[in-house]
């Protein structure tokens, strides 16, 4: 990826503006709404996985000490 100019920089659309006036609140909002689309996404696929692990309702992968057992009203060996 290209790096940014820098802020006083003339701009890199060929305005023959600096930067600081031209583009830069363009590729600021380009990388936030990058970063804001992923979160979504993430955070979509992290609900998913715990609506699932919900539904399942499995507890045999919870492992207990020797002699305790697996409470599942609780959700703790007892």
């Amino acid at each position: 990826m290209a790096e940014h100019p820098k802020r006083n920089a003339p701009c890199h659309c060929g305005s023959n503006k600096k930067y600081k006036n031209c583009c830069i609140d363009k590729d600021r909002s380009t990388i936030i709404s990058k970063a804001g689309i992923t979160g979504l996404i993430l955070l979509f696929l992290v609900g998913a996985w715990f609506l699932v692990t919900a539904i399942s309702g499995e507890d045999s992968t919870q492992s207990c000490p020797t002699g305790t057992t697996w409470s599942a009203s609780h959700q703790h060996c007892h």
